[in-house]
């Protein structure tokens, strides 16, 4: 697969599937596009969409490495995918996101709101309220981080890692929680954020909430946790797919 240089120092490692009209998939964190996301890029590419999946900076083998994540990480790499559309020529696309690519996305979206189609995302709200600090912290120390997925990011130690992680979320938490939601009225684009019943992380009263700020916003519940795509395939397919027609109408 290709990589680009972006404007903002990054350097990144990306799928390009398919033909037609273009869609860039984000996933999520500790993953890659292929990794979190490859049974929706070859999917999306058999619907007719051209999918651009980046390795988000610092992931797989995208750079700089470590990566790393300051307390303003996920402005960072709506920036960084910002820059990629610009390098890739990408005046206009359908984004997706899983999880932190997720909330990424949603940020993407409200700093450029004229760049996106529509704006699709599961496992993610916007906002990181208080509910939600214990399962932060629970994150630290990264004993549940497997050898495979240490060696996919060359990461030798993930307890330094994955510290600067829940510190930069605990920050968000302890400065109103304000992540995207801010932006979400700005989103002229389509909104579908999807939610699994039982994914701790992301409650559905934070997820309908930040969609009663888009203009054009909505919630979709599924009987899940966090990994929509993975849990209930079909479902999703069915959700998504109905959703990027209607957005091209």
């Amino acid at each position: 697969m290709p990589f680009v240089d972006l404007a903002t120092g990054a350097r990144f490692h990306y799928e390009d599937v398919g033909q037609g009209v273009p869609v860039v998939a984000l996933h999520g964190r500790f993953g890659t596009a292929r990794v979190d996301l490859g049974g929706v890029l070859d999917w999306l590419s058999a619907e007719g969409y051209r999918v651009y999946g980046p390795s988000l900076r610092g992931y797989g083998e995208s750079t700089p490495k470590p990566r790393d994540f300051p307390l303003d990480f996920y402005h960072r790499d709506a920036r960084d995918v910002l820059a990629f559309m610009d390098a890739l020529k990408l005046d206009q696309v359908h984004l997706i996101g899983y999880s932190d690519g997720g909330e990424t996305a949603l940020v993407a979206a409200g700093l450029a709101p004229e760049r996106f189609k529509s704006v699709s995302v599961w496992g993610a709200i916007g906002y990181f309220g208080e509910i939600i600090r214990p399962v932060v912290q629970a994150n630290y120390p990264a004993t549940w981080m497997d050898e495979e997925t240490k060696q996919l990011h060359g990461i030798t130690d993930p307890n330094p890692m994955v510290l600067q992680w829940v510190q930069a979320l605990k920050f968000i938490i302890d400065s109103g929680g304000d992540l995207s939601i801010g932006l979400a009225p700005q989103i002229t684009a389509p909104v579908l954020l999807m939610l699994g019943e039982q994914d701790r992380l992301n409650p559905q009263a934070y997820g309908q909430n930040f969609v009663d700020r888009t203009p054009r916003g909505q919630l979709v519940m599924f009987n899940t946790g966090h990994g929509v795509h993975e849990q209930d395939w079909e479902g999703f397919k069915r959700v998504v797919g109905e959703f990027l027609k209607k957005s091209e109408l």
